[in-house]
């Protein structure tokens, strides 16, 4: 039986259709995937997680981008700077992610005028924030939505404290950013022992409307990003949803 963790070392997906750059820094950039045929396409901007720690990077969530393929959707897989790179704690990642929002209309595919941001885990984080940000809607899988319970809860020397300090919690958790005024969907596995489920319960409840709990019985943490896992069609399907349900008025502003 497969171990949906296996995503983390699985042999990396074909190369992106173009590696683009969305400002000076190395690590900005993103590899955009883009259907076969004549478009035009939705667009999901995508967020890798791997606990705000420069040792992981977009490549695993690649697979990912190639299921959606699959379902008529481009991607643009982002890097962004994270502990362990050069000034990588927060707010670089933000910086970060302003400048690659402000690409997308320059990304050279043919889009139908869609977004969507898709976010795993400490990238979940980050497409919650850069939701309200750019009033994109947003599916957060398994995300990191309340930095300062995770801080709380692994200690002043851990990965989230090394990556955002308790000043600016107000300004980057999107558990403190609510509203966010955009349509939302959590999608966490109650056996998820990375970040607990109980997070997601407590960020919808607190969301109200805007936010929706897709929940994935007894899926751990990395099932939601493994196309070959039994819960992928969840994730598809609320990814497709979103794109459905904002029209064409769904770009980054």
């Amino acid at each position: 039986m497969r171990d949906s963790a296996d995503v983390l070392t699985d042999p990396p997906p074909r190369a992106a259709d173009a590696r683009i750059a969305y400002g000076p820094e190395p690590l900005q950039f993103g590899d955009l995937r883009v259907p076969a045929g004549e478009g035009p396409f939705p667009l999901a901007l995508v967020l890798h997680g791997g606990y705000w720690q420069a040792i992981y990077n977009l490549i695993h969530l690649g697979h990912l981008c190639e299921a959606l393929l699959g379902a008529g959707v481009a991607s643009w897989n982002l890097e962004y700077r994270c502990v362990g790179d050069p000034g990588g704690e927060w707010p670089a990642a933000a910086e970060d992610l302003e400048l690659a929002l402000a690409h997308v209309d320059r990304l050279p595919f043919p889009s139908d005028g869609r977004a969507v941001l898709v976010g795993h885990s400490a990238g979940g984080q980050l497409a919650l924030w850069a939701a309200k940000r750019a009033s994109l809607p947003v599916v957060a899988l398994a995300p990191v939505s309340d930095v300062r319970d995770a801080v709380s809860r692994r200690g002043s020397d851990s990965a989230p404290a090394r990556y955002m300090a308790p000043e600016h919690f107000a300004d980057g958790s999107p558990l403190e950013l609510l509203p966010l005024g955009v349509p939302q969907i959590l999608v966490h596995g109650t056996a998820d022992d990375s970040v607990p489920y109980e997070m997601s319960e407590r960020y919808v409840a607190s969301a109200g409307p805007d936010a929706e709990l897709v929940t994935l019985d007894r899926a751990g943490h990395f099932e939601p990003i493994d196309p070959l896992s039994a819960e992928w069609p969840a994730v598809q399907a609320a990814i497709e949803r979103l794109l459905e349900t904002r029209g064409s008025d769904a770009r980054p502003r």
